[in-house]
């Protein structure tokens, strides 16, 4: 079944897929959690740093191509993951293989896994007024990036599908525009670490320490499902995997620990200037 005839019809059910998850998450008009962002976009200058860094470091990773292309590598590490695990996705790949199941994971790996990424924004600017899981978020999706686009200029991995004839690229079923409309967001090489294994991940750590029971059950069965897609459409390696989910433990804890480290330091210099505060007014009162 054809899901995507093009990147328009990806937009729409991506908006589409924002707007429920919004209102899963926090039972609120997704409307009013948009103008909330909007609002802190305009009034809270930490808040726009944060954001306008977290797409700075998006934009670079589409740059990354472009610097790829130029550099003209001319090996990669492909013969020697499969060496590793011979034929895992092959034989997973026809244990499962079905028409019903390829469309849903293609829908699961293309559109939920990004208006996830895009709704948990929302949503933790939302439920905490403090904003740290915000904060949180945003920093552990650039660690994501800025660990693995060196993987993928230095260290350059295939796709599955793209190397081993016995595998089918199932993707195209659902989207058989992929390679003409996706394709130039995502290398076919750029497979180590998996960014959909890291990142789901770090949605689903971050979901479970952010108090809200729904979206945490939420984050967690979707991360399953899209770590089995990346398999099931013949896209990752196995190896693949095991850095995506490494990468995602890692930088959702660090996430979380710098976000406590900023909020610490602004409660720390609250009490300084109100204890300040406080022995001038003593001292005033001394005086008279």
């Amino acid at each position: 079944m054809i899901l995507f005839n093009n990147m328009t019809t990806v937009a729409i059910y991506t908006t589409i897929a924002v707007g429920l998850l919004l209102w899963y998450g926090s039972f609120v008009n997704p409307l009013r959690i948009g103008g909330l962002f909007v609002k802190e976009l305009a009034t809270n200058r930490k808040y726009l740093l944060h954001f306008v860094a977290l797409m700075l470091i998006l934009f670079f990773n589409k740059y990354e191509l472009s610097i790829e292309e130029n550099m003209n590598i001319q090996y990669d590490f492909t013969a020697f993951f499969q060496s590793i695990e011979g034929k895992f996705v092959e034989n997973l790949q026809l244990f499962f293989k079905n028409d019903i199941l390829t469309t849903f994971l293609a829908m699961m790996y293309v559109v939920v896994f990004q208006a996830m990424l895009i709704a948990s924004v929302g949503l933790y600017t939302h439920q905490d007024k403090s904003r740290r899981m915000f904060y949180a978020l945003c920093y552990a999706i650039m660690i994501n990036y800025l660990v693995a686009i060196p993987f993928y200029l230095f260290f350059p991995v295939n796709e599955v599908w793209a190397h081993d004839p016995n595998v089918q690229f199932l993707m195209l079923d659902a989207f058989p525009s992929f390679e003409t409309e996706y394709r130039a967001l995502s290398g076919i090489n750029n497979c180590f670490p998996s960014l959909h294994t890291s990142i789901s991940v770090t949605l689903a750590v971050l979901a479970l320490r952010s108090g809200n029971k729904r979206w945490a059950w939420f984050c967690s069965i979707t991360a399953a499902i899209v770590i089995f897609a990346i398999f099931y459409l013949g896209i990752h390696w196995l190896i693949d995997m095991a850095g995506g989910l490494l990468l995602g433990l890692a930088a959702s804890t660090i996430g979380l620990k710098l976000s406590a480290l900023k909020g610490s330091a602004k409660g720390r210099s609250k009490v300084t200037s109100g204890s300040s505060s406080a022995n001038v007014s003593f001292v005033g009162k001394e005086r008279n």
